[in-house]
């Protein structure tokens, strides 16, 4: 039963590998290169090295469900953001379809279904956000998808909130708060086919993604 960590080496995917570890929730990290792959054997965490943008499938090996948490980040352009954040998105959610594993969790973001309203500059990644989670719910694997609000770097509350009525309007979340929901989330399998956004907020992570 090991998650398949897509994104592994991101601000929130080392964090949640590092939660997962110390659970005793088995992972597997996959990272792009050798270089990468040190950080999570130092600790460690079992890898893999596969590419968004080439060989992926035998990454799947030995695993029964995925977390996609990767992204192009906010330092590349359009191009990178189209093939990571839609294609690698798509092409990881076929893959785990063809593959039959159990589930699919994808960390998505809030309002990606409205991309026109977003900052002007976050426009291409709400687009591909959209797209990668409007073809996931038709993939034919069991899925969630977690959005989260603007993310910030403030220290981990497990507290949180579902909907901006809860938090008086304030959209930020910390990426530490997204890495221990993921892990809950991970760790509940018999979660399918449900979307959450996710605020920081004063609720218990098992009660607000229930």
């Amino acid at each position: 039963m090991t998650t398949l960590v897509i994104g592994a080496n991101g601000q929130i995917g080392r964090q949640f590998c590092e939660l997962a570890r110390d659970a005793g929730e088995p992972i597997k990290a996959m990272v792009r290169n050798d270089e990468q792959r040190a950080w999570f054997e130092e600790r460690g965490i079992d890898t893999v090295v596969a590419d968004l943008e080439g060989e992926l499938r035998h990454a799947f090996d030995g695993c029964d469900q995925v977390l996609f948490t990767a992204g192009s980040g906010p330092h590349t352009g359009p191009d990178k953001t189209l093939m990571i954040d839609l294609h690698g998105a798509i092409r990881a959610a076929d893959l785990a379809s063809e593959l039959g594993l159990s589930r699919y969790l994808m960390v998505s973001a809030m309002r990606a279904e409205d991309p026109l309203t977003a900052p002007e500059t976050l426009r291409p990644y709400s687009a591909a956000k959209y797209a990668a989670d409007a073809h996931l719910r038709h993939a034919g694997v069991p899925y969630l998808i977690l959005k989260p609000g603007r993310l910030t770097d403030d220290a981990a509350t497990r507290k949180v909130a579902t909907s901006l009525e809860e938090t008086g309007g304030d959209n930020t979340v910390s990426r530490a708060n997204v890495a221990c929901a993921l892990l809950h989330l991970v760790q509940s399998r018999e979660l399918v086919d449900r979307e959450f956004d996710l605020l920081d907020g004063d609720r218990e992570i098992a009660e607000a993604l229930s």
